[in-house]
């Protein structure tokens, strides 16, 4: 998931992820309780407009909510209530869901989507940073920019990427920056970390070593 907005430290309160059941975005006057609520029942293998419409119903403030969410068969859906302040709504394509309050006009959303369905040859999160600079350069929120953030979830019960950027004057470009070195430092390293699959992770003390060696770090492990 990719967020921009003009608020402060949107990746601590909008996106939520769960690896094997979804993503779902709680907007616009936001309601952190929704996206747990969500994704539970998607899990329990509700399509995402009857998770949506759940987690809603005991919200007195749904007319100023904007909730969307799409689960692990590509399936989406979005909730922009009554009183969102304009331009607001959502639009979708194939495994993906955009959705937005608050924009310069209804051009940010579409030309996010476009932007997205266009890039299919990149990776997924340079795809999400394509896609986030088109609805940018199309107006984005209407109040201005302040913070980013990117979140991938693969099979692991935790992010693989959780890139956020808080404050800053041009966000995306600092959150693309972000993604840069994720893509260098980090990335690599994920298959022979611990996962699922191989809960120890990549544990050869000697290849390890000599991996530190190429890089010109002089760093050895204690041996008893």
């Amino acid at each position: 998931m990719g967020i921009t907005t003009c608020a402060f430290a949107v990746g601590a309160s909008c996106p939520f992820l769960r690896a094997g059941v979804g993503a779902v975005a709680t907007q616009s006057m936001t309601n952190r309780y929704l996206g747990p609520a969500v994704l539970d029942g998607m899990a329990r293998g509700l399509h995402p407009r009857a998770a949506i419409e759940g987690a809603l119903a005991g919200d007195e403030g749904r007319g100023i909510r904007q909730v969307h969410a799409l689960d692990r068969h590509g399936r989406s859906a979005a909730w922009t209530g009554g009183n969102c302040v304009e331009w607001c709504g959502d639009a979708h394509g194939h495994d993906v869901s955009v959705a937005g309050n608050m924009l310069a006009g209804e051009a940010v959303v579409a030309d996010t989507l476009a932007s997205y369905m266009a890039n299919d040859t990149l990776t997924l999160p340079e795809r999400i940073m394509a896609a986030l600079d088109a609805g940018e350069a199309a107006g984005g929120d209407r109040r201005g920019r302040q913070s980013a953030a990117l979140k991938l979830i693969t099979t692991e019960d935790f992010p693989d990427a959780d890139l956020r950027v808080d404050d800053h004057l041009e966000p995306l470009a600092e959150l693309r920056r972000l993604l840069g070195i994720w893509q260098r430092e980090r990335a690599p390293g994920l298959l022979t970390a611990p996962r699922r699959d191989n809960p120890s992770g990549f544990t050869d003390l000697d290849a390890i070593e000599e991996g530190w060696k190429a890089r010109g770090l002089p760093l050895r492990f204690r041996r008893p």
